[in-house]
């Protein structure tokens, strides 16, 4: 990888990385649907924007119009739903935990992958499943035991739940778009699925927009979430998977809890404790093994080997 597309991935990781704290900053103010339903909506349109750079109008009404509902579908499962379940979870937990948890994506994606399409999974890629989940259940328990009060902890386990159900969302979600939506444009991919999400989130914004005036810190923060974490990151990550391949591009997954966990800690005196970096370092260990970034496990030699 060269050296600026190597800082083009660290740029994303930053980004996606700093989603988890204008989310943190702006969901009390704006509420959970208000503040993901503005999200997309920025995010539709800047990708409309984009789309409109790279095909005619036309022919990219044609194409959304052509692959509408596996779009839509696209835009519940990675954007609308996980993004409201993720505001919902920094309501209690903080935004290093929660991008934490959020590296647990690859995990549900290998084992959706292996459950629903059959995909081959290979004894380190199986461990590696088990090692990630045994960090996020030490991760999730570090956070119960810190918890105030039995309604702290109930409120703490919700809250991890609801963050567990976002990333399995997206594992969802990719195995899905491999099915219904491969050798579509990727940018159209991505500005069909933001419109279907922006669809989707609307009524639920309306009917829950806050009462109170929300302060020009909140806005702030939704400009932020909506233009360079939304926009700018979509940009940049199909910019990657088009120059270095989506193997590589993917890797943006490992990096974004460091910056999670330090965007947190700068911005909001998030408090990062070794059992929340022991429990980042498994769940990426994991990551690794079950996504195939490690295909060996050290000592362990291939079952030919073995059979010799």
């Amino acid at each position: 990888m060269s050296p600026r597309n190597l800082a083009l991935l660290i740029t994303l990781a930053a980004l996606w990385g700093a989603s988890f704290l204008f989310i943190r900053i702006g969901v009390t103010e704006f509420g959970v649907a208000p503040l993901m339903a503005l999200r997309v909506g920025i995010g539709a349109l800047f990708l409309i924007g984009l789309s409109l750079t790279r095909l005619p109008a036309a022919e990219l009404a044609t194409q959304l119009r052509r692959h509408a509902w596996p779009l839509f579908v696209v835009g519940a499962l990675n954007s609308g739903a996980p993004f409201c379940l993720f505001a919902f979870a920094e309501l209690t937990l903080s935004a290093g935990v929660t991008s934490v948890i959020n590296a647990t994506a690859p995990l549900w994606g290998a084992l959706v992958a292996y459950l629903w399409l059959k995909d081959a999974l290979t004894l380190p890629r199986a461990i590696g499943l088990a090692i990630g989940f045994a960090g996020v259940v030490a991760l999730v328990w570090d956070q119960i035991a810190h918890a105030h009060g039995s309604a702290s902890a109930g409120a703490t386990a919700l809250a991890a739940l609801a963050a567990l159900g976002a990333t399995l969302l997206y594992g969802i979600a990719v195995n899905f778009a491999k099915r219904r939506l491969t050798g579509v444009d990727p940018i159209v991919n991505a500005t069909g699925s933001m419109i279907g999400s922006s669809i989707l989130l609307l009524p639920f914004a309306v009917a829950t927009w806050p009462a109170a005036a929300v302060s020009a810190h909140a806005w702030g923060a939704l400009l932020a979430l909506g233009l360079a974490c939304t926009g700018v990151a979509y940009f940049i990550y199909f910019y990657l998977i088009a120059h270095v391949g989506p193997a590589r591009a993917i890797t943006v997954t490992f990096v974004i809890p460091v910056f999670g966990l330090l965007w947190g800690a700068l911005f909001l005196g998030e408090r990062v404790t070794f059992a929340m970096l022991e429990g980042c370092a498994i769940i990426l260990i994991g990551t690794a093994l079950a996504t195939g970034a490690i295909k060996r496990i050290p000592g362990m030699r291939p079952r030919g080997d073995a059979a010799c």
